[in-house]
């Protein structure tokens, strides 16, 4: 039997992108991208993926945003 999804089911909301300068992330949120997932994109910049890992920090290039890695 086929579910259907109804206008009454939540869905998660939706941030704006690049609406503030600085993140913090977690390891659940890699491989991590600007704009994140989470974030409309009809209003942003292209989605580039940044390496956070080696030292747990980055900056996006097309909008400034900062991100820190909180890995406990």
């Amino acid at each position: 039997m086929a579910t259907m999804m109804t206008s009454t089911q939540a869905t998660p909301a939706l941030i704006p992108a690049n609406a503030q300068h600085q993140y913090t992330v977690t390891p659940a949120d890699l491989p991590l991208s600007c704009p994140m997932p989470g974030m409309y994109l009809w209003n942003s910049h292209p989605r580039v993926y940044l390496a956070i890992e080696p030292t747990g920090w980055a900056k996006c290039s097309y909008c400034g945003a900062e991100y820190t890695l909180n890995r406990g």
